[in-house]
């Protein structure tokens, strides 16, 4: 069931954007997009996703603006921009209604905590954690490969009682529902977040340096040691923080990255199209928070220096 009378935005329609809003607009909601470069493209082509796991799915016309200032105040906007971007506090603050309701889908640390500051005191802070596979092909075509879940936990903003937060998860749980997007509602989103970078930290920063996808790397001995070894850093440093991580993870992520099918991580497309790399989110806010704790993240810190090199070869002026 759409939710109709509600005006969505997707800011940042690259991959993560563009499958999720156009899931979201195939469910007869009122979908706004937000883009930058792609913008003759999506207008005149629409959006395609080219799954492996659903029926192809084409959107066209799309409601496309480049300007935010020029888009219809809207009720939720889903920030599919990267950690990378600027000015995201502004954007969002034109494209939404005082009151709206801000879904923030980025991998990393503490990114409502950098954001929150940039936003208005009405707005409500929404972490939103994907697991799912997929890449931009081309403009306006995403090729997705697996799965599409999120997972919701409120940040900030005016719903203050726990009861007030819950019932705008829900509102969320639902909006995605209608867009055949299955969602888990958190208690918050710091323990997600931490579980999440313990794959994301490896495998991110990895596939850039050895030039490989999950399959080559976790089937090598060498990588999986590596991975595995990476994977131990950010448990210890999360479990330093007082950041509950069950035992066993390790053998679960492993388990879980063999059944998927052979992925390339956004960190490898941002290298391949010469973009710049969430450096400082999967990483430098790892290591702050790491030295915080008087954690040593030797693995982590030599990969990270590895990817400064890489991209700045690439990106000199970066």
């Amino acid at each position: 069931m759409s939710q109709s009378h509600l005006k969505i935005g997707i800011i940042g329609t690259g991959a993560i954007g563009g499958f999720y809003g156009a899931m979201l607009a195939n469910g007869g909601n009122d979908v706004h997009f937000l883009l930058r470069s792609e913008y003759d493209a999506v207008k005149e082509k629409g959006i395609t996703i080219d799954s492996l796991v659903n029926p192809t799915l084409h959107v066209h016309p799309v409601q496309a603006y480049k300007d935010a200032a020029d888009m219809p105040e809207c009720d939720w906007i889903l920030v599919g921009a990267k950690s990378t971007a600027g000015n995201l506090g502004e954007i969002i603050a034109k494209a939404g209604k005082p009151d709206a309701k801000v879904v923030l889908l980025q991998n990393g640390l503490n990114n409502e905590d950098h954001l929150r500051p940039f936003l208005p005191d009405t707005m409500h802070l929404i972490g939103g954690l994907c697991y799912v596979c997929l890449f931009r092909e081309g403009p306006g075509l995403v090729k997705h490969q697996s799965n599409g879940m999120i997972d919701l936990g409120y940040h900030s903003g005016p719903a203050t009682s726990k009861e007030e937060q819950q019932a705008l998860l829900q509102e969320g749980a639902a909006l995605l529902e209608s867009g055949n997007i299955p969602s888990r509602l958190l208690p918050g989103v710091d323990e997600a977040r931490w579980q999440k970078l313990i794959w994301n930290a490896p495998f991110n920063g990895i596939s850039v340096v050895l030039n490989a996808g999950t399959q080559e790397l976790i089937a090598n001995p060498a990588s999986r040691k590596l991975i595995t070894e990476m994977m131990e850093e950010v448990i210890a440093t999360a479990r330093a923080r007082g950041v509950g991580i069950p035992d066993g993870v390790i053998e679960y992520m492993f388990a879980g990255t063999k059944a998927m099918p052979d992925y390339h991580p956004s960190m490898y497309h941002d290298w391949l199209h010469k973009r710049p790399m969430e450096l400082d989110a999967l990483y430098g806010e790892l290591l702050r928070l790491g030295a915080e704790a008087g954690c040593s993240l030797p693995k982590i810190e030599a990969m990270l220096d590895q990817l400064q090199f890489i991209q700045a070869r690439y990106l000199p002026n970066e």
